[in-house]
């Protein structure tokens, strides 16, 4: 058997751990209160106006009884609110607040230090090549997850 720390499931948790660290250091410095979730989750509203929370845990492949936190905490922060569906009245949309863009904006330069702080062991050649074999092995084990990544088909 070989050794944990050659697994890639360990060399996975290790780099997750890691990635957190970072991005809430980055943004913490920066005077942002947000996890990674509530980034993806901020940032797909936006780009996704009107969207619902089933759609938005799909589409940011986060489990679907658990998104209800994640926008709680958004609505709480004012960065995006809850509106009824013109379509159907037990439906509730997902809007970005004019709050919410603005720390879209405003916190971007710390999301992509962190981006670059990741990979900094790496050269650039190096680091693209790691984001392509992530992208590979999570589009092969995507149905495996409890929260598996959907897209949408506008």
């Amino acid at each position: 058997m070989k050794d944990h720390n050659d697994m890639p499931g360990h060399l996975a948790r290790r780099f997750q751990q890691i990635a957190v660290a970072v991005f809430l250091a980055e943004v913490g410095d920066a005077g942002f209160d947000l996890t990674p979730v509530q980034y993806a989750a901020l940032a797909t509203i936006k780009a996704n106006p009107g969207l619902d929370q089933v759609t938005l845990a799909g589409l940011i492949a986060y489990d679907r009884t658990t998104i209800t936190g994640v926008i709680d905490r958004l609505v709480q922060k004012g960065l995006a609110e809850r509106r009824a569906s013109p379509r159907d009245r037990r439906a509730r949309e997902l809007e970005i607040t004019d709050e919410g863009r603005r720390t879209l904006r405003r916190i971007t330069p710390a999301v992509e230090e962190a981006q670059r702080i990741m990979l900094r062991g790496l050269t650039a050649k190096e680091g693209d090549e790691l984001v392509r074999l992530l992208r590979k092995a999570i589009a092969a084990g995507n149905e495996l997850s409890r929260a598996p990544l959907r897209e949408t088909h506008a």
